[in-house]
């Protein structure tokens, strides 16, 4: 699970970036802010309202020379509000508890949820609750009054990340009769099932990136489309003339064709299921997306296949970033918002690395492809979310000239 998306802002900035939250309704009220102690905020924003965020004029009307950023906050601490609506289900819980002989125990109280996905009536635990033995006793009956404490009507919940070279979800129904759920981002429809596709909402700032763009009269290739994450802003608001959607997971495939035709967007698309290092296309594409995380490494010689001989096109590059930890020891006493720059510099120097090294890979990769010299220039880095400290998914946009 992605976590809770949140604003990351400067501490002395937090009330303007607050209020103006709140005014528009995206201040997500079941969680507290955060408090670092590098002089910065985490504010929570309700994950419905993030497709409607626009960083920059954000920025620019509150705060134009300050921190403004979309993080993911693993463990967010909930509102006195939302521990209020913890203590209904508790309540429910104690009551089922003592019809079946059981008594109520402190530690029982850090093996309910705490926090979860909500997918229309569908409510997605994680693997951390209802794991000690006294649950088995309940039976069936525990579900139930799980979903009304939680004001869902089917749960189910996951355990783990499938190994089977797909990354499949390990997710068990537990209430209700079918898995299938639709989430909408920025007015594209997304179906999928649960229990065999993942949905990343911490990807929401990236769709938005996408749909920004202007390519109208482009074919666009996308080498790791899944249920259409990035295929569909692509054709529903970039105006792409044609996207080639590759995808070796069946499941995924479905909900994709699914989503294609829900969004009435299929007649633009070709979907290709399989291995894309088997992708019989060649001289095509105005644009590649290689939306694959950690790496999406394997599929850089096929990208550079796809890209037109003729007058090349751009590379949408996905990585997962991992900067150094500093040896704060050797960092001079400084303000706070000082040391905060400067850890922000650190970042941005192993990203620009990584991205200097990579156009030069990917110039002799075009090289060797097409027997000819090409230019390699990076147009952008965007940060799209952090995992971890100094751990960050960005994407190089990295144009590719013959010459």
């Amino acid at each position: 699970m992605d976590g809770v998306p949140c604003l990351h802002v400067s501490q002395c900035q937090t009330q303007q970036f607050r209020k103006h939250l709140q005014s528009r309704g995206a201040l997500d009220l079941s969680f507290c802010l955060q408090k670092d102690c590098d002089g910065t905020v985490l504010l929570p924003i309700l994950p419905s309202c993030l497709s409607q965020l626009d960083l920059q004029s954000l920025q620019n009307r509150v705060a134009s020379n300050s921190i403004c950023e979309i993080v993911w906050s693993q463990a967010p601490q909930q509102s006195k509000r939302e521990r209020t609506s913890g203590n209904k289900l508790v309540k429910i819980l104690q009551e089922v508890l003592e019809s079946h002989g059981e008594r109520w125990k402190e530690d029982l109280s850090g093996d309910i949820p705490h926090s979860c996905q909500r997918h229309g009536d569908l409510v997605l635990l994680g693997d951390n609750c209802f794991s000690l033995p006294v649950w088995r006793k309940i039976g069936q009956e525990l579900w139930s009054a799980v979903a009304k404490g939680l004001g869902a009507k089917r749960l189910a919940k996951m355990s783990r990340i499938s190994r089977d070279g797909f990354r499949s979800p390990v997710v068990t129904m537990l209430l209700g009769e079918h898995s299938w759920v639709t989430h909408t981002d920025n007015g594209i429809r997304y179906e999928f099932d649960v229990t065999r596709s993942m949905f990343s909402a911490g990807n929401i700032t990236e769709k938005l990136r996408i749909a920004a763009f202007d390519c109208r009269g482009e074919t666009v290739v996308d080498l790791y489309a899944g249920i259409g994450y990035f295929t569909l802003p692509y054709l529903v608001h970039a105006g792409a003339s044609h996207v080639h959607a590759c995808e070796w997971n069946p499941d995924a495939v479905e909900a994709l064709q699914k989503n294609l035709e829900g969004n009435r967007v299929s007649d633009r698309c070709t979907v290709h299921q399989g291995d894309n290092r088997q992708l019989p296309l060649c001289d095509l594409a105005d644009r590649v997306n290689l939306g694959l995380i950690p790496s999406s490494e394997d599929g850089w010689p096929v990208a550079c296949r796809l890209l037109k001989k003729t007058n090349g096109g751009i590379l949408h590059i996905h990585q997962n970033v991992t900067s150094p930890l500093r040896d704060t020891a050797l960092i001079p006493a400084t303000n706070e918002a000082a040391q905060r720059a400067s850890g922000k510099k650190t970042d941005r120097e192993v990203w620009q690395d990584w991205a200097d090294d990579t156009a030069g890979r990917i110039a002799s990769l075009l090289k060797d492809i097409t027997g000819a010299p090409w230019i390699t220039n990076i147009q952008h880095i965007e940060c799209v979310k952090s995992y971890a400290p100094h751990v960050h998914h960005v994407v190089l946009d990295l144009e590719c000239r013959p010459l």
